[in-house]
């Protein structure tokens, strides 16, 4: 607080900087095509795997230009909108600028890639890496198995299921039925993916079979007296939920990336609409049958289902992040950030009587603080740390109970509740945001000289400094 003070004490009475100049004049020593082209390939491919994964447009933009810089060249513009990276390095009036442009039109969840691509990022920034070796690295990273099976995979994705169930207070009956009909979604949306269905059909397959096999099994006889087969839906409905990048979006949109925000928005909504749209069919169908299945009412309380939720959430956000192929270590954390977000939405919302939108902001913000620590040197993406301490705190069963309103009971609540769930996922995103801001390190303090930056640009052969 005192060096604050005493900088703006300074700044006060002392004159201030010249204007930053737009455009930085380079120094005689003008990068050639051959090592333009090579730096640039690098920060795209680094951009196209951030961007494949979900990372915000705000993040994929500084790790490119971070590596950009530790490679010599710094006077270069990034530009990202959904599907597309451009990149420019400027070269003065001695040389025409260099642009190269990547297309990514597709999505992949793989954690650790992403945790040892941002760790090419780093080696390369502190000069343990020169070009020709972080290219060598980051195709091994990319072209590299995933560290377990894919049935791991699947059995995380059941197992997040599972544990949703539990933290909205289901016996362990429903929660095993939530663990098989989660790894049947998860297998049968693998083989839509490899016919190459588009997304949104593969949602509404997803809901379907989700809000299908619990009505079967309902028939069936398979839900003992007392249970509530409606929470196995609610829990399958947070799977499905949690491969949207809403957290994305709200920060590409508070960054200022509207175009990218835009883009993800409309992805958000068209699956949404996809996921909708699938469990409203099948609650006709069964409907049809004479298969009424209500939704589950007030969610239990009490000091013993708070410790158990609690639990159930550590064990939902290591789940997901098993689902993505993160190591023991992320698994952990993401474990340890996901207790800590649902316990602080528990006591705002059962102790304090804090609105479920109100409680869900907080608790984000504090899975927000949580990543922004790690970025001071944690040695674990804090992306991953991001999407898995959300994910106990998605809207599932909010979302279903809007759904089974509208399709079922014909009531203009159902608007109503589907657009809480929606302000609850906003809520999540901007909490995050904000607690990301606060507890992320804050660059030096630097003086800006009213002279020209030169640029020199190294040897092909020397080391980046």
């Amino acid at each position: 607080m005192r060096s604050a003070l005493r900088r703006e004490a300074y700044g006060l009475l002392h004159a201030g900087p010249p204007t930053v100049q737009l455009m930085r004049p380079l120094g005689p020593q003008v990068p050639d095509d051959a090592r333009v082209q090579q730096v640039l390939d690098l920060c795209m491919r680094v951009g196209e795997v951030l961007l494949s994964s979900g990372e915000s447009a705000d993040e994929t933009t500084r790790q490119m230009l971070r590596l950009a810089a530790a490679a010599g060249l710094s006077a270069v513009d990034v530009d990202i909108t959904f599907t597309s990276i451009t990149m420019c390095c400027h070269r003065g009036m001695a040389a025409a600028p260099v642009t190269s442009m990547r297309l990514v039109r597709y999505r992949s969840l793989d954690l650790t890639r992403l945790a040892e691509v941002a760790a090419v990022v780093d080696r390369v920034e502190q000069g343990r890496l020169d070009i020709e070796s972080a290219a060598t690295a980051l195709s091994e990273a990319v072209a590299a198995a995933h560290p377990y099976p894919r049935w791991v995979a699947t059995a995380g994705w059941a197992g997040l299921a599972a544990s949703i169930a539990l933290l909205l207070g289901a016996e362990i009956t429903t929660a095993l039925v939530a663990f098989v009909v989660t790894a049947v979604i998860d297998r049968t949306g693998r083989l839509l993916n490899r016919w190459g269905l588009p997304a949104f059909f593969q949602q509404v397959v997803g809901g379907m079979l989700a809000t299908g096999a619990t009505l079967a099994l309902f028939a069936a006889g398979a839900f003992p007296p007392g249970t509530r087969p409606s929470l196995v839906i609610a829990a399958s409905i947070t799977v499905l939920l949690s491969g949207l990048s809403v957290v994305g979006t709200v920060q590409d949109a508070i960054s200022s990336y509207y175009v990218t925000s835009a883009g993800r928005a409309a992805e958000i909504a068209l699956l949404s609409a996809g996921l909708l749209t699938g469990v409203v069919l099948a609650l006709k169908i069964g409907f049809a049958f004479g298969l009424v299945l209500e939704v589950a009412g007030e969610l239990p309380s009490g000091a013993a289902q708070f410790g158990i939720s609690a639990l159930a959430a550590a064990l939902a956000a290591a789940s997901y992040s098993l689902a993505g192929y993160a190591r023991w270590r992320p698994l952990i954390a993401a474990g340890l950030t996901g207790a800590a977000g649902w316990s602080t939405y528990g006591l705002l919302t059962q102790v304090l009587s804090f609105g479920p939108i109100a409680g869900t902001g907080a608790a984000a913000v504090v899975v927000g603080i949580g990543t922004g620590l790690l970025r001071r040197g944690g040695g674990i993406s804090p992306f991953v740390v991001t999407l898995a301490g959300i994910t106990p705190l998605l809207p599932g069963f909010t979302a279903y109970r809007g759904f089974y309103q509208l399709a079922v009971e014909y009531t203009v609540d159902g608007v109503v509740t589907v657009t809480v769930a929606l302000g609850i996922g906003l809520a999540l995103a901007a909490g995050v945001t904000f607690g990301d801001f606060l507890a992320r390190p804050r660059p030096a303090p630097t003086t800006t000289s009213a002279e020209p930056v030169l640029v020199a640009e190294p040897a092909p052969d020397a080391e980046p400094q």
